[in-house]
């Protein structure tokens, strides 16, 4: 019996501990017209590759095989095949788009148009243009709840956040946030929709169903302004337990306690921090810094920065492919 036992735990020592999926990180670099791709096991840049004029939001078709890319100067979304690399096709987008947002049915694109002050309606698989929905001022955020009814748009100059029937494509409420609301995110049930304030250095969490800001969190970091902590992007764990928010020229990532609201620490990262994204299985969240121009990568886990990568000039959106 003792033999046996031991025989066991000897073939389990050294058994082979399971692989993480392999994952591929795509980053755009506005500066330089070009994606970064960054190989998930090796966290180096393996290719990169020339788009359109000053890409910025990024993010993938429903079947991963392509990645749309805002060519905000080129006033146009590109389609990137990620098997050839090759700009295979456009998307009509409206002047100056910058971020995106995809339908969960996979066929409708949201895209903000900061310089008409419209989110354009978009069928993918056609082609078309199926509306035009005036917001307000200076339109950047788009988030779009679970069950895919509600988009909301986040106007920078009106600070307002937008909720818009998906069916009707109109406006139904209008919640008033602080100055230059940046980016929406809603939690994983769609319960609450977390959004950005840049210049009012804050971020507010706002019951979905009533639309009313049920919290109003704030930074303080020893040894910098208030006006150095601006707020951009935000990623929730899909457990609920955690949020984290880029805070701009405070070089920091912010974790927040998601069910309390409380800061729970700042994480240095790379100078002027924008965007976030996790891999899929959120053990790792990969933030994008645009005057360090490099990715910096958390252990989510540890809640500790574990890799600066190179990449571009100006690295502006990040997405994740399993």
């Amino acid at each position: 019996m003792l033999a046996a036992l031991v025989a066991f735990l000897v073939a389990f020592a050294i058994a082979p501990l399971p692989t993480a999926e392999a994952i591929t990180i795509y980053v755009s670099n506005e500066k330089d017209n070009t994606i970064s791709i960054i190989d998930g096991d090796t966290l180096e840049v393996v290719e990169t590759v020339p788009v359109g004029r000053r890409p910025r939001g990024i993010g993938f078709s429903a079947d991963n095989r392509q990645l749309y890319i805002c060519a905000s100067d080129d006033d146009t979304v590109q389609v990137l095949d990620l098997e050839t690399l090759t700009v295979v096709g456009e998307i009509p987008s409206g002047p100056d788009p910058e971020v995106f947002v995809l339908h969960p049915d996979g066929r409708i694109l949201y895209i903000a148009n900061e310089d008409d002050n419209l989110v354009t309606v978009v069928d993918i698989e056609e082609r078309t243009v199926l509306a035009e929905i005036p917001v307000g001022v200076e339109p950047e955020g788009l988030a779009i709840s679970p069950d895919g009814r509600w988009l909301v748009n986040t106007s920078e100059t009106t600070n307002m956040a937008h909720f818009i029937d998906t069916e009707t494509m109109e406006i139904v409420s209008n919640v008033l946030v602080d100055a230059r609301p940046r980016y929406a995110q809603f939690n994983h049930d769609g319960r609450y929709l977390w959004v950005s304030s840049e210049v009012g250095g804050t971020v507010s969490v706002i019951d979905a169903a009533t639309r009313e800001i049920v919290k109003v969190i704030g930074f303080s970091i020893p040894g910098i302004s208030r006006e150095g902590i601006q707020p951009v992007g935000v990623r929730l764990t899909s457990d609920g337990r955690w949020a984290f928010v880029a805070l701009g020229p405070a070089n920091r990532v912010a974790v927040i306690d998601a069910r309390t609201y409380e800061v729970e620490d700042y994480l240095l990262v790379g100078q002027r921090v924008w965007q976030l994204a996790f891999s899929p299985d959120e053990s790792l969240l990969f933030t994008t810094n645009g005057r360090s121009n490099d990715v910096s990568v958390i252990d989510v886990g540890r809640l500790k920065v574990t890799k600066s990568i190179t990449v571009g000039r100006f690295p502006w959106g990040v997405a994740v492919r399993p």
